[in-house]
């Protein structure tokens, strides 16, 4: 059998144990990407073959632990991408103005960075008081981070930027309390902030959503997952709801392409259709 065979086979039975012992089904992510981040924790824990990593994954809770984290895309910082925090202020929120209470879910929130910042937007747009933003991850790791809204202080500079970059209305400095080389977000932030597990590859959607944010997490997935994902999307929002995706991602060749039309395309952003 060729060396890559053999690691397909590998991988494939480590995927199957994860399953069956914890229920995270990755064997529809992305193949080439799952492979490199496996083999990437193989040579990190000195081990010699992925079929290694088998009874370290089911018997030490820690280990798979590590493996959640290496698999969790955490790639993200405060309103990243200016330009599309910015067209959400101008543009959506123009919208939700017309509701009397606004649901948003942010989907694969890893460490938050982008929740307060849709928080600050709200805020700014007196649209914060009646907002909730329900923000999931399946990384608990991640999610204890986003919770604690607490980042290092050599960020905040580029925070800063990327704040006036989109619209940013008061001070950056308004919104958190810098202390011992961190930056803590404030706590009028947190109050309309609920942090969950959330995994999207088996748990159920949510109701009521007036805009959904998923950015760069659908990449990462093959095509059947990806449709399971953007239903679960199109059955939690509203009729008009909005849908905001990563630079890479689109609906183009998904099965709930009917049921969406292009807001603001360049900025991946979609509007779910009244009677789809």
């Amino acid at each position: 059998m060729k060396p890559e065979d053999m690691i397909e086979f590998e991988v494939n039975q480590l995927l199957e144990a994860i399953n069956f012992r914890y229920g995270y089904d990755f064997r529809d992510y992305s193949r080439a990407s799952l492979e490199r981040r496996i083999l990437n924790r193989v040579s990190l824990s000195d081990l010699g073959f992925v079929s290694e990593m088998l009874p370290k994954i089911l018997h030490e809770p820690d280990f798979f632990d590590l493996f959640l984290r290496d698999m969790s895309v955490t790639v993200t910082e405060m309103f990243r991408e200016p330009q599309v925090f910015r067209k959400v202020r101008q543009e959506v929120f123009t919208q939700l103005k017309t509701y009397a209470r606004v649901n948003i879910w942010h989907a694969g929130c890893a460490t938050g960075e982008e929740v307060y910042s849709m928080a600050i937007m709200l805020k700014e747009e007196g649209l914060l008081a009646r907002t909730r933003i329900y923000a999931t991850d399946y990384n608990n790791h991640s999610l204890e981070i986003a919770e604690k809204g607490i980042y290092p202080a050599e960020k905040v500079k580029l925070f800063t930027q990327n704040y006036l970059a989109s619209g940013g209305k008061a001070s950056f400095a308004d919104y958190y309390l810098a202390k011992f080389k961190s930056a803590k977000m404030a706590e009028s932030l947190k109050e309309h902030i609920t942090f969950a597990n959330h995994n999207l590859m088996k748990d159920q959607s949510f109701a009521e959503m007036h805009l959904i944010v998923c950015r760069n997490v659908l990449i990462y997935f093959n095509p059947k997952l990806q449709d399971r994902v953007l239903g679960l999307f199109k059955e939690s929002l509203i009729p008009r709801g909005f849908l905001l995706l990563g630079d890479k991602e689109t609906l183009e060749f998904s099965q709930v392409k009917s049921s969406f039309e292009e807001f603001a395309a360049k900025e991946r952003i979609f509007r779910r259709l009244i009677h789809v």
